[in-house]
C-alpha cells in the first residue's frame, strides 16, 4: 500500500478516546450494570474478547458473577439480571437474534446508529465516535472495554499514557517473528485473544493464545529461535525463564495491558504491509457477518 492504512490512523487515535470514555462516563455509562448485579457479556469475534476481559475484571475487583459467551453460545435458559452485548456495526446476526429470543434486560455497545440493535436493545449506548472504517476493530474494541473498566471503577489516566507510549515502540524486529503465541491471566486472556486475532486477520499469520499458567501444558512445544511468546500483565512465576530456555523471543511490556494490546495492533499491521498485504480489507473477512 502507497497510503497510510485507515488501521494505523485508528489505532493511534485510542489514548485519546480512552480519556474521552473516562472523563465521560456519567453520558456514556449509566446504562451498564450496577455492582452486586448478575451480567453476562457477549460478542462475536473481538467483542467477545473484549467480553471476556470485562467479565473475568469484574468479578476479580468483586462486582458480581459475571460470564462470557460468543453470541452463537449464549444459553437461553440462564438467568442474569443484565446482558451487555457489544455489536460496532450493530448488525450482526448472532447478537441479534439474540436479543431478540431473550426477556432478559440488554444493555447493547454499538458504533453505529440508525443499526437493528439500536431498536431491539432496551438500552444502547453509542460510540459512534469509535467506529472505523477499516474493516481490522482496533479502537472501538478497545475504547469499549476503557468505558467498561471505568464503569467498575478503575482510573484510566496511566492506561492512557502507557498506550501513547505504545504508539512510539520500535516494531519492526516484532513483526519479523515468524510465530507469536500470547498468553494472558484472567481478563487480560481476552487481550491475548484479540492479539492473536489481529495478526490471523491483518496479515493472515500463525499465531495461538492460551490462559498463561496453560502454556506448559502442550503449547511450549513449538516455542524456538524465530518464534515469540508474548505475556499480558503480570507473567506467572517461572514463566519467562521457561520460555527464554526454549530460544523464542519472550515479549512483555511494562505498560498497562491495553497498552500492550496497542503494541499489538502496530505489529499485525507492520506485519501485513512487510507481506505486501491490506490490512484495513483482509480476505474472506468484511465488517459484520450477515447470515441469511
Amino acid at each position: 500500500m502507497t497510503q497510510t492504512p485507515f488501521v494505523s490512523t485508528e489505532i493511534a487515535t485510542q489514548p485519546d478516546l480512552w480519556r474521552q470514555v473516562a472523563d465521560g462516563f456519567a453520558q456514556y455509562g449509566g446504562a451498564l450494570p450496577k455492582a452486586g448485579q448478575r451480567v453476562a457479556a457477549v460478542g462475536c469475534g473481538t467483542s467477545w474478547f473484549m467480553a471476556m476481559a470485562y467479565a473475568a475484571l469484574r468479578e476479580d475487583l468483586g462486582q458480581g458473577e459475571t460470564d462470557a459467551f460468543a453470541g452463537s453460545e449464549f444459553p437461553a435458559d440462564r438467568t442474569y439480571d443484565a446482558v451487555v452485548v457489544i455489536s460496532r456495526s450493530g448488525t450482526t446476526t448472532e447478537v441479534l437474534d439474540l436479543i431478540r429470543a431473550t426477556d432478559l434486560p440488554t444493555v447493547a455497545i454499538t458504533a453505529t446508529p440508525g443499526s437493528p440493535i439500536v431498536e431491539l436493545a432496551d438500552q444502547t449506548i453509542m460510540l459512534d465516535f469509535a467506529d472505523e472504517q477499516s474493516v481490522v476493530q482496533t479502537r472501538f474494541a478497545t475504547t469499549t472495554l476503557a468505558l467498561l473498566r471505568a464503569s467498575l471503577g478503575q482510573d484510566l489516566t496511566q492506561a492512557a499514557a502507557d498506550a501513547q507510549t505504545a504508539l512510539t515502540l520500535d516494531v519492526d524486529d516484532l513483526a519479523k517473528l515468524e510465530q507469536v503465541t500470547y498468553l494472558g491471566t484472567r481478563w487480560t486472556i481476552g487481550l491475548a485473544h484479540e492479539a492473536g486475532l489481529k495478526q490471523r486477520e491483518a496479515a493472515s499469520a500463525w499465531t495461538e493464545a492460551y490462559p498463561a499458567m496453560d502454556y506448559r501444558h502442550g503449547p511450549i512445544a513449538i516455542a524456538q529461535p524465530g518464534r515469540g511468546v508474548w505475556i499480558f500483565g503480570e507473567p506467572p512465576a517461572g514463566l519467562l525463564e521457561d520460555v527464554a530456555a526454549t530460544g523464542a523471543t519472550v515479549v512483555h511490556h511494562d505498560l498497562d495491558p491495553m497498552a500492550s494490546l496497542v503494541v499489538a495492533q502496530r505489529v499485525a499491521v507492520a506485519k501485513s504491509l512487510a507481506l505486501g498485504l491490506n490490512p484495513d480489507q483482509p480476505r474472506s473477512l468484511s465488517r459484520s457477518v450477515i447470515l441469511d
